[in-house]
């Protein structure tokens, strides 16, 4: 799978309806920091008993002891704060990988991820040698409207400096974002503008959707929808899209949840029910205490219940995308291609914390259908947890399914009989080795320094004129990446340190051509024209196409179906 084109942030019938047995409360997938993404289940925290009163009772006293006395007695000035804060890491650490706390001042940015819009200016930027490049505009945005433009160098945002003061991505967004109707004044160099410019902006409410544009692929009747997420609007974001294409003539479909980390699980089990016919489950959670245990089935007529679908999946698919691969599977709806997906698949419960911050601990663990729990193993040692996609690399799993081994005692069948297996992941029907080009060290090395994108902005800025004067259409069948941007692309790099390695380079040449021609189409374009570039190099997409295509083997592979 061709890497996505950076976007910097600016920033059955006894069930009717859909069930969820158990106590009345919402499942959600929602984001963990760091950790990626978890079942979270809003339930009220406040229990009446705890297992072991007696034994939480005495831990309590101990700690508060302890902590008192330190702040007291302890012969250097300490920070309490921060002794609690490590102390509850390291007791969270003995449980789970995905039993975290937030502290207060994460809670707005962890729970942005799944909203459907936020308060910002519109503009995507690449950090280069600690510069700051807008990369595109947001159509309608508070940036385009006042007159930023790709190639702009981002100097100062109000008072605070950007160029050559060492800010992260993460810091730059914060300082671009704000409340709707806020202004802020940018100073920016403009190429070829010998003075810089202030430029003055006021925050607007932008979108943040979780479904890319879909589109009809190469034979006009293959459509084509990639879900990035299950954020708050991605049902609805779903249905425009798929709506779109069937007026357009759609007669088969690829599900694209490569890379999807989860989100809301209601979003994922209603997307299920778009493909699932009847009142069959989707899926269901059970934990030490009744009250999470809780199924979901199907309940509306979908528009999509019949016809061909192929969904795409990798290692980085968790969560609430593994529970729709899961529920598909199971009932023989789709095949998939692609690779073992993440393997998450415990449920958090969210607890408020008087001092603003938020625990979300486990309390339950999801399954598929047919009883497959998606959660791969985990010991205390979360680094190891952490460790498990690297070493799948290392044993040779992300290239040969021959590599993949299930624990003994996984082994489950879908509806019309075919062997599925549980306990780690989904494993995908047809399996797809990762693009080796598209995950080499140099390659890498070249993205993580800015240089792919900063070359990209330079040389639309050369050719700004002559792309001008292409339709993307024709942009996309002439225009080549050659050895002399190559070339231009490697001196950019040295200029952040990146020394020069010919056999690298020429190992990863054809991805790079790929991908730095999806740049410059951007800035040229739109972030569209970007991914319809990187489509036409997609292995896993061709082999999803393929498939899709081919009705007489799809049938054979789901069973007979």
């Amino acid at each position: 799978m061709p890497a996505p084109l950076p976007s910097p942030r600016d920033d059955s019938a006894t069930a009717p309806a859909p069930v969820r047995r158990g106590r009345g409360y919402r499942l959600a997938l929602l984001p963990l920091l760091t950790l990626g993404l978890g079942i979270i289940l809003g339930t009220n925290p406040f229990r009446p008993h705890t297992e072991n009163p007696d034994a939480t009772a005495r831990g309590y006293l101990r700690y508060k002891e302890i902590l008192t006395a330190i702040d007291r007695d302890y012969v250097d000035s300490v920070d309490a704060d921060g002794l609690t804060n490590y102390a509850v890491a390291q007791l969270l650490g003995k449980l789970d990988p995905h039993s975290v706390y937030i502290p207060a001042k994460d809670r707005e940015q962890v729970d942005a991820f799944l909203q459907s819009s936020f308060d910002g200016v519109g503009l995507d930027f690449n950090f280069f040698r600690d510069t700051a490049t807008v990369v595109t505009t947001l159509p309608g945005g508070p940036a385009e409207a006042a007159g930023l433009l790709p190639g702009d160098q981002v100097l100062r945002v109000g008072t605070q400096p950007v160029a050559g003061a060492h800010l992260s991505t993460t810091q730059l967004t914060q300082l671009l974002r704000g409340v709707k109707g806020s202004s802020l004044t940018l100073l920016v160099a403009r190429p070829g503008q010998p003075q810089s410019l202030a430029v003055r902006l006021n925050r607007g409410r932008l979108p943040n959707a979780s479904v890319e544009p879909g589109v009809l692929l190469e034979d006009g009747q293959t459509g084509y929808i990639k879900v990035n997420r299950f954020a708050a609007n991605t049902y609805e974001e779903f249905k425009t899209q798929l709506a779109d294409l069937q007026r357009q003539g759609l007669k088969r479909l690829v599900l694209d949840l490569r890379g999807n980390p989860g989100g809301y699980l209601d979003r994922a089990t209603r997307l299920a029910d778009e493909f699932i016919a009847g009142s069959r489950k989707i899926v269901y959670t059970a934990g030490k205490d009744e009250q999470y245990a809780t199924q979901t089935y199907a309940h509306v007529a979908g528009d999509w219940e019949q016809q061909p679908l192929v969904v795409l999946v990798d290692e980085n698919s968790a969560s609430a995308a593994e529970v729709l691969a899961g529920a598909l599977q199971d009932h023989d709806r789709a095949l998939l291609v692609g690779r073992r997906t993440f393997g998450k698949g415990l449920v958090q419960q969210p607890i408020a914390l008087q001092e603003g911050g938020e625990l979300r601990l486990t309390v339950a663990r999801y399954y598929t259908p047919v009883g497959r729990c998606i959660q791969k193993p985990y010991g205390a040692d979360r680094a190891s947890y952490n460790r498990e996609l690297t070493e799948r690399q290392q044993r040779g799993e992300l290239n040969s399914a021959d590599s993949v081994h299930f624990a003994a005692g996984q082994r489950f069948r879908t509806d019309h009989g075919r062997v599925v297996y549980g306990g780690g992941g989904i494993m995908p029907d047809i399996f797809v080795a990762r693009d080796t080009l598209l995950h080499s060290a140099y390659y890498a090395k070249l993205q993580h320094v800015g240089a792919v994108w900063a070359y990209a902005l330079a040389f639309y800025q050369q050719h700004k004129t002559e792309l001008a004067g292409l339709r993307f259409a024709q942009y996309q069948a002439v225009f080549r990446v050659t050895d002399t941007e190559l070339d231009g692309l490697v001196r950019t790099a040295a200029l952040a340190g990146l020394r020069p390695d010919p056999v690298a380079l020429r190992r990863c040449a054809p991805a790079l051509r790929s991908y730095l021609k999806a740049c410059i189409a951007r800035s040229a374009y739109g972030a569209e024209a970007g991914r319809a570039v990187l489509r036409d190099t997609d292995l896993e997409l061709q082999q999803a196409l393929h498939v899709v295509q081919d009705s007489t083997a799809q049938l054979a592979l789901l069973g007979g179906k």
